[in-house]
């Protein structure tokens, strides 16, 4: 059953991953980059990729405190399938130009 929202919550969750492909991030760090996302929906998104095992979330004895995220290696082989989504959807932009 498709639920109100799920599209829109994979997406945010793609894009949280195609950063995360790129080096470990920080909270605000990827806030800022995705500048639309509310703190809930970031929250619950990152909370939701741990608790699946896609990505870790590394808290460092700070003052004041650091947590980065970063994907696991059950979360790397995803690559792929992103980067070949994100062909399809250039070649398809191309084409409905």
């Amino acid at each position: 059953m498709f639920c109100p929202g799920f599209a829109q919550r994979l997406i945010w969750k793609l894009l949280i991953l195609r950063n995360l492909f790129m080096r470990p991030w920080r909270f605000n760090e990827l806030r800022k980059d995705l500048e639309s996302i509310s703190q809930k929906v970031l929250t619950d998104s990152l909370r939701a990729m741990e608790e699946d095992g896609i990505i870790t979330r590394t808290v460092y004895a700070e003052v004041p405190p650091r947590v980065e995220y970063a994907l696991s290696p059950l979360g790397e082989p995803m690559k792929p399938i992103l980067d070949a989504m994100e062909q399809w959807g250039t070649e398809y932009k191309k084409m409905m130009l």
